[in-house]
């Protein structure tokens, strides 16, 4: 089997040097840039499973490549973990409205940091059970083509729209609590608050327009697709 590829994107060599020393002892083939304009160039050249991306980084900063990265059609469901040295809240924020999958702090430990690569590899949206299509009433999802429908009409979503509705369509019928979506959608253990699950169904009902209303709410649990044709 191939190894699973990770783009280290750091400026840094001492701490691009110690990521890339514990990935590849944890299986994993790396590539690195020190930009993010070259990390952008690369990938346009190279295929890669995972970004661990700087934020402070020169020319284009992290939380620009992760914004171009998110809205590519070829790129959009990268996994992207940002590693950097800004831990406020509203930082980790920012990250993940653009689409960011986890964020590590430094100073890090390097176990950790694996594991959570390991995490949103294993947490990443993938085709469900075979299929590419997933369908819900008048919503439609093409998996792999990353384009949603709603009523025949396309629906423009961003790359967290899109994960939270694939989430929500693969389990159609059942209930999941916004601690699960947490972890599930945006790869989050207690940083960010379930008023952020509220604030993106709410955005995707809006998107989704009458369709949206089969996205129901579960008093004090969480939210769940609606079964059925109408």
């Amino acid at each position: 089997m191939p190894k699973r590829k990770i783009l280290i994107v750091e400026d840094d060599r001492d701490i691009a040097r110690l990521v890339r020393y514990n990935l590849e002892k944890s299986g994993f083939a790396t590539v690195e840039a020190g930009t993010g304009e070259a990390a952008l160039d690369l990938l346009s050249r190279e295929r890669v499973d995972l970004i661990v991306l700087d934020l402070m980084l020169p020319e284009i900063d992290g939380l620009d490549v992760c914004r171009r990265i998110k809205q590519s059609e070829r790129l959009a469901d990268l996994p992207v973990l940002m590693l950097t040295a800004k831990g406020e809240e509203v930082d980790r924020i920012v990250g993940f409205e653009l689409g960011a999958d986890d964020y590590v702090t430094k100073p890090f430990s390097p176990r950790e940091l694996v594991l959570r690569v390991k995490a949103i590899l294993r947490r990443q949206v993938r085709q469900v059970a075979g299929k590419d299509v997933l369908r819900a009433g008048g919503i439609e999802v093409a998996v792999a083509g990353h384009r949603v429908t709603a009523g025949g009409m396309p629906i423009d979503l961003t790359a967290l729209e899109f994960k939270l509705l694939v989430t929500l369509m693969a389990r159609i019928g059942r209930v999941q609590t916004r601690d699960r979506l947490l972890e599930d959608v945006w790869d989050v253990y207690g940083e960010v608050t379930t008023r952020t699950v509220d604030t993106h169904v709410k955005r995707l009902r809006q998107k989704l327009g009458a369709a949206g209303a089969r996205i129901e709410t579960v008093r004090g649990v969480g939210y769940r697709v609606r079964e059925g044709d109408g």
